[in-house]
This record gives structure tokens, C-alpha cells and sequence, in this order.
């Protein structure tokens, strides 16, 4: 059998096309063993290849881009399929069109669009290639109502003779509209072009639009052509649609238990169903338990990328019919715990947990006898069992640090599984981690599967990070950075940046296997979700990366990034003086603006003379760490608090931060440089070269470096699902984030306060790309009620520019500020415009609550805050507030956004 395979793609000089498949003799699937295709004009590349025999199965392959440089390019989809033919048939030609990732189409055929929110065309059965077919003509159309077809006419008898009234009609096949036909070599060369056939009224309604598609070909006996065409050329930015976020700890039903579950979801999908929103966007929903304290209230420091978090597990629906008994003592607590304004993580967990073992050893017989749980175990082992024996030591030795367990702190495969089988006399306090994530597994389905039926998507988050005492980081500690810390560069939410304390990804690591432990979390987030924000996706560009001594944010650099070197400052002519920069600057001034008059007892107790006027920390207290430690066992006061951030201070007074084993050869500038007191104790001259440098290093130097980090690692990652994939790029955002993200198809986030042009102080929704999300706001900021309150000046400026309204702005914002701004969001040209239920509930003076600084989630400035905001109306209440969703839902549909059913 001859295969010949014809690309159409346009190619700049340096570049070549592979291609690969799931036949041997296209590599079988391995990119690196991908045969290089032959040029043939501006128009096509070709690769000729013959093969003893056609197999069983369809051969699927797809195309790589090769650059100069030697970067990979692969195109989106593994969809263009060859079948093996009915008849004798000697040759196949396919003619593909390229699959451009960042084409807005792709988007329509995730898994949310193709399961949920788009009409669903049945597809009919694959037709076979029999002896007369020659031509087989595939084309994409994600974006057909349901009352619409594909249809073909061209210059040939066989392609009905552009006669509108009769066009060819073709069928769903998987991603495809197919259509095979008997074509004559007289026909050739053809003209033709897809159009829309609405089959109500049985007529052609609309051609796509564009010149006619061109087909040079031939047809000969027992040669068979496959045109892949790509997508039909129709309008495709018209699908916009709505929706609403909020923590699942958030929720406030009549039947939770102190915090939301699982089971409060189905009553925010009803809610959200009434006002025309078509996606439920959650915070991280994975366990968090390292301390059993409400520290571990922060989400986003999960103990195991896998396991979903026992806070959201409803102990009624765990217990069933037949053990609802033990459930009923609680109704007294029940009800105090719902009267709090707030979550009380600490009594949540502890109730939950304890009720959790006691259903365990009821029903831990029947239990280990359940096909849905066994089927469920075999799914799930290799995460489930070591975070199982994890959580069982956790609590046997009292921490999360497992380098303090004196057994089992380095993890060993044949250790663990011998620790947990079920002969152990371990295995229950192991198991009952296992009958906690069954039911926590089976409520979050079956709240996935009601949303759904309902027409709505749910979109989960993921980390950036992982937690320092985690599971993943005990089972496979090389894949992480454990010596260094994430975090993120300041900006206006945390002016001394944040350090989130979790260990940085060793990506080289990562790529020996594929990426494994990422396609591994991607498959377990897929199980639950149809899209998913992924937290902070500049960390696959680069990472914020701070040293182990060093508390705040202020201190670290990005990695990877290309370094300055010594000789460039010589380059330059900037005088350099190693101590002078890299060291901190302390003189009596300096001590004086931190300290002021308590200046002398700070220099007599933690600093000593350095010379000529200038002092230096002593040995135990030189790092900010230190500092951490020795202050932390006196009494807390706000004397106290400000001697740790004046020392904090101290120790951040420098300008660069040398390269660990460059022998001062090395450095990375400190990020806001210019705002530090040694920077203004420069000379003028000085500080103009290296501002000229900070730059350069900060903006320019790093941009392509940076672009090439983060196509080595997101598109095999965006590959490895067919989730929506939404990315949170906001910060200090490298240059090439943007087209990075454009060329994958990931949606970008748009918040108005946060304009990513630095020219502008906000940024307006009608303003945004297509393929992105805006908001007013997110969990990391305050609402626009409690935003409008921080600045009288900035919201002065809001008010005249941005609403386009006179004179002196509210000191409040009155509900239709609130609903002016939601309304300006509705109407952004953004695929997606998702609110905080907050925000939502801002537009009525009836429904918001009183005070709007208690409706914030978190503040990034704040290391160790804790997260228990809890909306003050229950979903019972909002759902029947009819009035206001109805108002709402006319909203979302005058600004043309699918609301789906009512």
C-alpha cells in the first residue's frame, strides 16, 4: 500500500515539517523518531511512504513544525485518521490542512464544548471506502446549532454543479463532517466550498466565507484521496457565556455542616441556571491537612495533588440510609456552626473527621467488599495508597515533616505497600483515608454529573505549587526544588512580594518521563472538571525562587534567567564595589528612617561596626530567617512586629544577589532595586547605569529565553488533556506570555484593575481578546464594593473615566456602581465573564452585606491568613429571590451571552 501524504502550509526559510503516527513506519508515535517530509512549493510539503500491509486499526497522525533552532512545533489534535479500506485499494493520498493550536475553533472541541455547552450532533457510522469512492472530504464545524448540517457544492457534476437547492450533506464522524464520493478524473482541477444547510427548512442558509477551497488532484482506480480541510470558515467568536465563582468552603446551605460541601454544589447550579450562568468556577479542592489547624485553611498548600480534601465531605450522604442515626447528635452542632458568620476550620475538621472514623468502622466490612470502591482502589492506587500510609503517619508522629519521622522518612515503594496491606495491623487507620476519598469521590461526581444534566461546566484550579510536607513531595522528592522556595515578584497586592513557601518544580527532572506526575494530575482533574485555571502560570515561564534563609518575597529572583556577569558592569563603565552592592546597606540614616528613636538599642543589640559610619547584623541574626526564629519565641507585640520588619528591612538593603558558586562573578538584580536606601545613597551617574541595566535585565534580555522554557513544557502539558485550559497571568508579565499563550489556545485572564499595559491604570473590558476571561475581581482582591472604599483618589478616577460619569464620585458604592461595572464586564467582547458571588450579589441593596470588607477571601500580603469567608445568605434564600435572578438572567442575555436552559 502507498501512502502519500500532502501538508498545506507555508513555510520561512530554516524550517521543515516531520511527520508522526501511530504506524511503525511513521516512528509509532515517537516525535524524536518522526520522518522528515519533502518540500514541495509554497503551498505543500510531501512524504511518499509505502507499507506491507494496512493495519486493523485506523493509523492517526499528525504534523511537527522543526525551527531553525531546532524547537519542535507539533499541531493540535491527533484526529487526521486514515482507515484501512473495504476494497482492494492501492493508494492513499490524504491532503491535510495545518491545525494551528491558537486557532479560537480547537477551543469548540474541549471537552466541556463537546459534553456540555454545545449542541450535540449524533454521529452516524463511519463509512467505509468502498470501490467506487475516491474522494473522502472531512472538514470541522464546531460551532452548527442543532438544526444545522455541513454541506459541499463545487464545479462538477460530482459535487452537484453549485445547484443550491440540492447540496451534498455530510455527517458527524467523531470531531469531523464527512462525505464520501465517486469523483471522475475529468473533474479536475476542482473548484468547491462548505456552506451551512439548516435541515428544518431544508435549505442551504450561508457558504463560509473566503475564496473557493482549490483541489489540483486526480482520480484513478484503486486510488483513494483523504482531504482533512481543516475548519469551515464561519464566524467563530459568537459563543460567549457567563459565569460565577466562589470557594466551595464558601457555600452556606440548611443541610451543611459549618462550611460548604460537595453536596451544597447541585443548589449553586440551580441558582446559577436561574440567572443564565453557564460555568462554576471553584478554588483548589484538595487536601490540605498538615497541621489539623487553621493554617491548613489555605488551599492552595495542598498535602497531595491527588486527594480531595475531607473538609467537603457530607457526612449524612456518607452515612446512608442505614447509619443516619449516627448523624442526628450533631444537629445541635449543625446549627451553631451554621449561625457563624465565618467558617470555623478547626471544629469543621475535627467533627468531620471523627464522625468520618466512625462510619468507617461500621461499615468497613461491607466497605472493602464494594465493587464501586474496589473499581474506584484499582483506579486510583498509586496515589491513593501512599497518601493513605502518609496520612496514617502524619498523625501517628504528630507532623507533616516526614525528614522528623523516625521511620519511613525517606519513602520506599515495598516499605509502604507492605505497611498497608490489609493484613497490617495498621490497615484501618490507612484505609479509613480510603473510605473518605471514595465517598468525597463519589458526592463531587455526582455534583459534576448534575451540573451537566443542567447545562453548566465546572472549572477547577490548580496550583502552581505543592506543599513542603506533602505526599508528593515524600514519594518523589526529586522532582522538586526542596532547598528553595515559590513565591512571587511584589506588586500593588503585596509590595514585598509573597513567599509561598512551597519547593520550586525541577523541570529537568520532570521531562525525563514525559511529565508524568503532571499528565497523572491532569487525568485525576479531568475526573471532576471540565476546565481548569491553571494558578499562576507564569511559573512555566519562570518561577519566583527564594533561598531557604529568606522569609519575604523581596529577596528572590527569577529562575531560570540569564544572569548579569561582572564584565559587564566594566562594559558599561559602572563603578563596582562587591561589598557595596551585594551586601546590606546600614548607616545611622538608614536606622534612623526605620527605627527612629529606638535606633540605639537596635544597633546595640543586633548590629556591630563595620567602619567609617556603617554597621553590619550580627552572625545570629544576618538573615531574615534567623530573625523569623529569634523573634518568634518572644511575646507577641507591635514593638515587636516592627523590630522583625525593620530588620526584615535591613537585611533587603542591597542592590544584587550573587549567583550561588559564581565566585562573585555572577548576579541577579533585587527586584525594585531603586525603592532600597542604598539605591538613593548612590550618585546620580551611578544610579542612571545601573537603572540602564536593571532593565535590560528585568525586560529584555530574558523575553526569548523565557518564551523557549515555557514551549519546552506547556504544550506536551496541554496535549495531555482535553480539558479547557483557562491561565491566570497576572503580575510582572515577561512579553512573550501573551503569544505563548495564543499560539496554545489558552484563555487569558483580564481584571480591571489590573491593566497588563503599564500606560494605563485600568483596564476596560471592551477591550478583550477573545479567547480570554474578565472579572472585576478575584479571591486574592477585595470585592468591587470593598476596592471602591481602599482609594478615594483611584476611585474618583474610576468613576469619571472608566464610567464615564460627572462629578465627585460615591463614597460607597451604591448597587448601580456595582451593577455598572458587572454590566461593562457582560458586554466585553471575552469569551467568558465570571463574577464572585459577591460581586453578584453587590448589585442588590437587599442581598449584598453590610459591611464589604467582610466578603473578602484573601490578602496575598498576608502569609498566613486565614481563608473562611462564608457567603452570609444560605442557596436556599438566593435560589428564590426570583426578582433579582430573573433581572440578572436578562442581563447576561442582553449582552449576548448563551444562558442556556431556563
Amino acid at each position: 500500500m502507498k501512502l502519500d501524504f500532502y501538508l498545506r502550509f507555508y513555510t520561512h526559510p530554516g524550517q521543515s515539517i516531520y511527520l508522526t503516527g501511530n504506524l511503525a513506519e511513521l516512528g509509532d508515535g515517537d516525535v524524536t523518531a518522526a520522518l522528515p517530509m519533502a518540500y514541495v512549493n509554497g503551498e505543500f510539503w510531501h512524504l511518499s511512504l509505502t507499507v506491507g500491509a494496512m493495519p486493523s486499526e485506523p493509523i492517526h497522525y499528525h504534523y511537527i513544525l522543526r525551527s531553525p533552532d531546532g524547537r519542535l512545533t507539533e499541531e493540535w489534535g491527533d484526529d487526521k485518521t486514515i482507515e484501512t479500506p473495504a476494497n482492494e485499494v492501492e493508494e492513499i493520498s490524504v491532503i491535510d490542512t495545518w491545525n494551528f493550536a491558537g486557532e479560537f475553533e480547537n477551543v469548540f472541541s474541549t471537552a466541556p464544548f463537546r459534553n456540555v455547552l454545545l449542541p450535540h450532533h449524533k454521529a452516524g457510522k463511519k463509512q467505509k471506502l468502498k470501490g467506487a469512492v475516491t474522494h473522502v472530504f472531512r472538514v470541522k464545524a464546531p460551532l452548527l446549532q442543532e438544526d444545522e448540517l455541513v454541506c459541499l457544492l463545487g464545479n462538477a457534476l460530482a459535487l452537484h454543479d453549485w445547484q443550491e437547492s440540492d447540496p451534498l450533506l455530510l455527517a458527524p464522524e467523531d470531531d469531523w463532517w464527512a462525505i464520501s464520493l465517486s469523483i471522475p478524473p475529468e473533474s479536475f482541477p476542482l473548484e468547491y466550498k462548505y456552506g451551512v444547510y439548516n435541515k428544518k427548512e431544508k435549505r442551504l442558509t450561508r457558504y463560509e466565507a473566503g475564496a473557493n477551497r482549490q483541489l489540483p488532484g486526480d482520480a484513478r482506480p484503486q486510488k483513494v484521496s483523504i482531504l482533512h480541510d481543516g475548519f469551515l470558515h464561519l464566524p467563530n467568536t459568537g459563543f460567549k457565556a457567563a459565569g460565577v465563582s466562589i470557594p466551595v468552603f464558601s457555600l452556606r446551605s440548611k443541610d451543611s455542616l459549618g462550611v460548604g460541601e460537595f453536596a451544597d454544589l447541585p443548589l449553586l447550579i440551580d441558582w446559577a441556571v436561574k440567572c443564565g450562568l453557564r460555568l462554576v468556577q471553584i478554588l483548589p479542592v484538595n487536601d490540605t491537612t498538615a497541621t489539623h489547624t487553621w493554617v491548613d485553611s489555605y488551599p492552595y498548600a495542598a498535602i497531595s495533588a491527588f486527594a480531595l480534601h475531607p473538609l467537603y465531605l457530607n457526612l449524612e450522604a456518607c452515612a446512608g440510609k442505614k447509619y443516619v442515626d449516627l448523624i442526628k447528635p450533631l444537629h445541635k452542632k449543625q446549627k451553631e456552626l451554621n449561625a457563624l458568620p465565618e467558617v470555623d476550620y478547626e471544629q469543621v475538621i475535627k467533627i468531620k473527621l471523627l464522625v468520618a472514623k466512625e462510619l468507617y468502622e461500621l461499615q468497613k466490612e461491607e466497605f472493602d467488599k464494594d465493587e464501586g470502591f474496589r473499581a474506584f482502589f484499582a483506579a486510583n492506587q498509586t496515589w491513593l495508597v501512599p497518601y493513605g500510609a502518609f496520612c496514617y503517619l502524619r498523625d501517628k508522629h504528630g507532623t507533616a515533616d516526614f525528614s522528623k519521622w523516625p521511620m519511613h522518612s525517606e519513602y520506599d515503594e515495598a516499605d509502604i505497600l507492605k505497611l498497608s496491606e490489609p493484613a497490617s495491623r495498621h490497615y484501618d487507620a490507612i484505609a479509613l483515608h480510603y473510605f473518605i476519598q471514595y465517598h468525597l469521590h463519589l458526592q463531587l461526581l455526582d455534583a459534576v454529573e448534575y451540573a451537566h444534566k443542567q447545562g453548566v461546566i465546572l472549572k477547577g484550579d490548580i496550583p502552581i505549587g505543592i506543599g513542603r510536607y506533602s505526599c508528593d513531595a515524600w514519594v518523589a522528592p526529586k522532582l522538586y526544588h526542596m532547598d528553595l522556595q515559590a513565591g512571587a515578584p511584589p506588586d500593588n497586592f503585596a509590595v514585598k512580594g509573597q513567599n509561598w513557601g512551597f519547593p520550586t518544580y525541577n523541570w529537568e527532572e520532570m521531562r525525563k518521563d514525559g511529565y508524568r506526575w503532571w499528565r497523572r494530575r491532569f487525568a485525576q482533574m479531568s475526573n471532576y472538571f471540565d476546565g481548569f485555571r491553571i494558578d499562576h502560570i507564569l511559573g512555566f515561564f519562570r518561577i519566583w525562587s527564594i533561598p531557604m534563609d529568606v522569609v519575604e518575597g523581596i529577596l528572590g529572583h527569577f529562575v531560570p534567567a540569564i544572569p548579569i556577569n561582572r564584565t559587564e558592569f566594566q562594559q558599561r563603565n559602572i563603578w563596582f564595589d562587591y561589598l557595596r552592592y551585594t551586601k546590606p546597606f546600614i548607616n545611622d540614616a538608614v536606622l534612623w528612617d526605620i527605627f527612629g528613636p529606638d535606633m540605639e538599642e537596635v544597633k546595640g543589640r543586633y548590629l556591630q561596626p563595620a567602619g567609617n559610619g556603617f554597621y553590619v547584623l550580627q552572625e545570629p541574626y544576618n538573615t531574615q530567617a534567623k530573625i523569623a526564629a529569634w523573634l518568634g519565641r518572644q511575646e507577641s507585640s507591635p514593638l515587636n512586629d516592627k523590630l522583625r520588619i525593620g530588620l526584615y528591612d535591613l537585611v533587603s538593603n542591597v542592590l544584587l544577589l550573587e549567583v550561588d558558586g559564581s565566585n562573585g562573578q555572577e548576579f541577579h538584580f533585587r527586584i525594585s532595586m531603586d525603592t532600597t536606601t542604598s539605591f538613593k545613597y548612590l550618585e546620580w551617574h551611578t544610579q542612571q547605569q545601573l537603572k540602564d541595566l536593571y532593565v535590560n535585565y528585568f525586560y529584555y534580555r530574558q523575553d526569548d529565553f523565557w518564551q523557549r522554557e515555557a514551549m519546552n513544557k506547556l504544550p506536551a502539558l496541554k496535549r495531555a488533556t482535553n480539558m479547557l485550559i483557562f491561565g491566570e497571568d497576572l503580575g510582572m508579565v515577561p512579553r512573550s506570555v501573551p503569544d505563548v499563550m495564543r499560539q496554545l489556545g489558552i484563555l487569558s485572564l483580564e481584571v480591571q484593575r489590573m491593566p497588563k499595559n503599564p500606560k494605563r491604570e485600568f483596564f476596560h473590558p471592551a477591550d478583550a481578546p477573545y479567547l480570554s476571561v474578565v472579572t472585576p475581581s478575584t479571591h486574592d482582591m477585595s470585592t468591587i464594593r470593598g476596592w471602591w472604599e481602599e482609594d478615594r483618589s483611584v476611585t474618583q478616577r474610576f468613576f469619571n473615566q472608566e464610567l464615564g460619569q460627572w462629578g465627585e464620585a460615591p463614597s460607597f458604592c451604591e448597587p448601580w456602581i456595582n451593577k455598572a461595572i458587572v454590566l461593562q464586564h457582560l458586554h466585553s467582547p471575552a469569551q467568558w465573564a465570571i463574577f464572585q458571588l459577591q460581586d453578584i450579589m453587590g448589585m442588590s441593596e437587599e442581598f449584598r452585606r453590610e459591611n464589604p470588607h467582610d466578603e473578602r477571601i484573601n490578602v496575598p500580603a498576608e502569609p498566613h491568613y486565614y481563608w473562611r469567608y462564608r457567603m452570609h445568605l444560605t442557596l436556599e434564600e438566593l435560589g428564590k429571590e426570583k426578582a433579582f435572578n430573573s433581572d440578572f438572567r436578562a442581563e447576561v442575555e442582553a449582552a449576548g451571552r448563551h444562558a442556556g436552559k431556563k
